[in-house]
């Protein structure tokens, strides 16, 4: 079920006002968010006033597919008289003077920008936190990471403050923090969403490569309502449009990345809902080569996020070797792309090999994860996100369950190129409480 679309359909047919709707977003920020810090730069003057404009267009016969639903979005998006640090004490006075596309786009469809939320420095953490804003909170648990780089965005969800966010990922920013707040998310296929407007704060460069712009919310109906808006072109009619038929491979185990117990018995509770629901799920696939996938992304994500500048030691990457990686980097994803189109329709893995973990002050570098009692290397864990990251493919993150914890895990669903709309509709006829297993 659609939560924006009963918002606005309530709006529209006269239960509430755009005021209304949007007051209560804003008080439930004000009575919540203190201990969270999800909402990190609050515009509530600004999203009354537009608020009293949508309920102006509605009151002329005017509609529009979330006018008058309020709604917020991640730090880095630039809307026009806010302002866009990306996490940096140096940045903290940067004013955009322009709404990025995406948020233009969601400003046309109607939506109320109540806020922006929260961000690690330069959007390189599986954490919310830093000397601007400081640290965003799961909302599930106080002091544990409600992810990254999109922290705050999937806490506005799970907190209750709205319905619909957006944000952006490069190395599962949208996906991990979904998966630890439990609510959904969607990296994109590479340059379906414009960027533009999403840039390091003062510049207005091209789009990195890798990098992904994409909704997140707390139903799958919403996922695409969002991607339908913020789409820079519409997308090929499905082959698929539930799990019935679907071939499933899955990914249990990865070279490089461990996960808990935890979240291979959610997994398996994943394929048994997806095979109660008429799917067909290979649990040994043939799939490209997942620890040389993983090597290539990281040295692509490295040279990317330092725009070539070695560290002090290390040999800079010549314009030759950028274009080897390049090359490399079509062959991976033309292999991925065949698997997905001749074997399989959708590759089931984990997208983090824990539950939330707590908040530190550590730098990725230096971080472990408890897997099961045994430290782990943290920047491991970027294995999953790889492996829709570097081949350039679309992925789903779904709610699939609870850890022993009681905290949420997240799945994805990972797909061919612009497979989007068969990904989320078999996510959605899989998901808990949508099957009859």
């Amino acid at each position: 079920m659609s939560e924006i679309k009963n918002l606005a359909d309530r709006i529209a047919g006269g239960e509430l006002t755009a005021v209304q709707a949007t007051q209560e977003a804003i008080d439930r920020i004000v009575a919540r968010d203190d201990e969270i810090n999800a909402v990190v730069v609050r515009d509530f003057d600004r999203a009354l006033d537009a608020a009293r404009q949508a309920d102006d267009r509605l009151a002329a016969g005017e509609r529009a597919p979330m006018l008058g639903v309020p709604m917020t979005v991640k730090e880095s998006y630039d809307v026009a008289g806010l302002p866009t640090t990306w996490g940096f004490a140096e940045h903290r006075d940067h004013i955009a003077t322009a709404d990025a596309r995406a948020v233009r786009r969601l400003k046309e469809a109607g939506a109320i920008i109540v806020g922006k939320t929260n961000v690690p420095p330069a959007l390189a953490d599986f954490l919310s936190v830093n000397p601007v804003y400081g640290a965003t909170h799961n909302p599930h648990r106080h002091g544990l990471s409600s992810g990254g780089s999109s922290g705050g965005s999937a806490a506005s969800l799970a907190a209750g403050y709205v319905c619909a966010e957006i944000g952006s990922d490069i190395g599962g920013s949208i996906r991990i923090p979904a998966a630890f707040c439990g609510v959904w998310g969607l990296k994109p296929t590479f340059g379906l969403v414009g960027r533009e407007g999403h840039w390091w704060p003062g510049t207005d460069g091209g789009e990195l490569n890798l990098s992904v712009a994409g909704p997140l919310a707390r139903t799958s109906e919403d996922l695409a309502l969002l991607l339908e808006i913020i789409a820079d072109h519409p997308l090929p009619m499905p082959r698929r449009t539930s799990p019935e038929g679907a071939r499933i491979a899955v990914i249990t185990e990865h070279p490089v990345a461990k996960i808990s117990a935890d979240v291979s018995r959610v997994l398996d509770e994943q394929c048994a809902r997806l095979e109660a629901s008429g799917a067909t799920v290979d649990r040994a696939p043939q799939l490209p080569d997942l620890a040389a996938t993983h090597r290539d992304y990281v040295k692509m994500l490295l040279t990317v996020l330092s725009r070539g500048n070695a560290p002090e030691g290390v040999t800079p990457v010549t314009l030759s070797a950028w274009f080897d990686m390049i090359d490399q980097q079509a062959r991976t994803s033309r292999a991925w792309n065949a698997a997905l189109t001749d074997e399989y329709d959708a590759v089931l893995a984990p997208v983090f090999g824990s539950t939330a973990f707590p908040l530190d002050e550590v730098t990725m570098d230096h971080r472990t994860v408890d897997i099961d009692g045994e430290q782990t290397p943290c920047g491991a864990q970027l294995a999953w996100a790889g492996l829709a990251t570097y081949p350039n493919l679309p992925s789903v993150c779904l709610p699939a369950g609870t850890g022993s914890d009681g905290l949420p895990i997240g799945l994805q669903l990972i797909g061919r190129q612009y497979a989007e709309p068969e990904l989320l509709a078999i996510a959605a006829g899989s998901a808990p409480g949508r099957t009859s297993a």
